[in-house]
């Protein structure tokens, strides 16, 4: 995914990146006649090595991108490109494009020179990883932050200038929102494990970032540090960015059929889409809602062993198939007695479910898993952390199930893996080598 606005996490853009693996070939491009190719460098640097130079044809809903190489060249593929009238962009932490910022591509254009200047404002280009390597703190203080990309990049919170009592309501206000929030749209969640948590926890939080923010200076104490920019055999990729249809669309999962077409979940809206890479046409099918109280959006997306599209429903509690042949979806909520405003599926399996007919899911609101039984629709549900000692946090993300339908699973907050025997039931844990 393509991040446009910097203060947003979802973006209208799917990005598949293909690399391209190349022995030792001094061009990624070499065998092929190139669309549009030139060289880009800098005053300060002269050539300039690991630029990223983007082409999007006006009218286009495609964006593709190389790499430049030590000696500052970039190339197209002739095949990547048709002739007209292109938008250039680029990508070097700290630099900014010096024109051209158009050009046209004919079948034998002359090469390129694109010139980059220094950026008047490097802190607008960071990621999030960016910030995290610039700011002072603990490592426990910044793995704290990583709860705060859940629905928009770390810019946000560090060029905001609030002080410690203002943020410490700002986190309880926030730890109420879905996870498929943004600050475009905000989802509240009406009960879930982490809206209720204590002042006493949130106070050093918010201290910490009272410290490293606007709050107290016109900018900030410390340096402001990029990534370098990649080098050598890192260089020869082409990344291709599909637009979506809508600007606020946040692909979450994407999975490819057996002819190439992408399908992505949608983790803020109800819908699942269908991506032609050839022609970059996005179809969206809505998925009915189940419960229209609650926030939106699905994320875990899988095929089973026909070709049906499975998804998790998230906050809308139970999961989906659609069949890609009848644009159908079929419904499997979960039953009453195991429903209420904390359950969450945000992962499906339905990879070997033709060995015994049923479909293994996650809960977060337990934590832990359940299965349910196609042909009568009984659920049975498996709590691998109850008998643990409290205190510690757990969580089921991340199953797959082998080819005896039995289930494998990570703890999204512990080192521990997990085995549920399909048969007996029996639940398994397993301690990473490392914490």
């Amino acid at each position: 995914m393509q991040v446009r606005d910097s203060l947003l996490t979802s973006a209208a853009a799917l990005a598949l990146a293909l690399a391209v693996t190349i022995g030792n070939a001094p061009s990624v491009f070499a065998q092929s006649a190139a669309a549009l190719s030139g060289q880009v460098g800098s005053a300060e640097e002269g050539a300039m090595e690991g630029v990223v130079v983007s082409a999007k044809k006006a009218g286009s809903t495609i964006t593709v991108s190389v790499i430049s190489d030590p000696q500052g060249h970039f190339s197209f593929p002739s095949g990547r490109l048709e002739p007209g009238t292109y938008t250039l962009r680029v990508r070097a932490a700290g630099y900014e494009l010096d024109g051209p910022r158009t050009v046209d591509v004919a079948a034998q254009g002359a090469p390129v020179a694109i010139m980059l200047r220094k950026a008047k404002n490097l802190a607008a280009q960071l990621t999030s990883g960016e910030w995290l390597m610039s700011i002072p703190g603990t490592r426990e203080q910044k793995n704290m932050l990583d709860r705060c990309t859940s629905c928009h990049t770390l810019e946000r919170p560090i060029k905001s200038t609030y002080d410690a009592d203002a943020l410490t309501g700002v986190l309880q206000r926030m730890a109420g929102y879905a996870p498929g929030t943004t600050p475009l749209e905000p989802h509240r969640r009406l009960d879930g494990r982490s809206m209720d948590v204590p002042t006493d926890r949130l106070r050093p939080r918010a201290e910490y970032i009272a410290s490293i923010n606007l709050s107290q200076q016109d900018t900030w104490a410390y340096p402001l540090k990029a990534l370098p920019r990649l080098k050598g055999r890192s260089t020869h990729v082409i990344i291709t960015e599909y637009d979506l249809p809508s600007p606020t669309a946040m692909p979450h999962d994407v999975i490819l059929d057996r002819n190439g077409t992408a399908w992505y979940s949608d983790f803020g809206h109800q819908f699942v889409g269908k991506l032609d890479p050839k022609t970059g046409k996005a179809t969206e099918y809505p998925v009915p809602t189940l419960k229209a109280e609650l926030p939106p959006g699905n994320l875990d997306i899988e095929f089973d062993k026909a070709g049906n599209l499975w998804i998790g429903l998230m906050l809308q509690a139970g999961i989906a198939k659609f069949d890609p042949k009848t644009e159908q979806f079929t419904m499997v909520p979960l039953p009453k007695d195991i429903n209420n405003n904390a359950s969450q599926q945000a992962m499906v399996m339905p990879n070997s479910s033709d060995v015994d007919g049923k479909v293994w899911m996650n809960s977060v609101g337990i934590p832990g898993v359940h299965r349910v039984d196609l042909a009568s629709m009984t659920f049975e549900t498996f709590a691998p952390y109850r008998d643990l000692a409290r205190g510690a946090e757990h969580s089921v993300y991340g199953i797959k199930a082998d080819s005896q339908n039995n289930l494998f699973f990570f703890d999204f907050s512990a080192d521990l893996v997990g085995r549920i025997d399909a048969k007996s039931g029996q639940i398994s844990l397993f301690k990473t080598p490392t914490p």
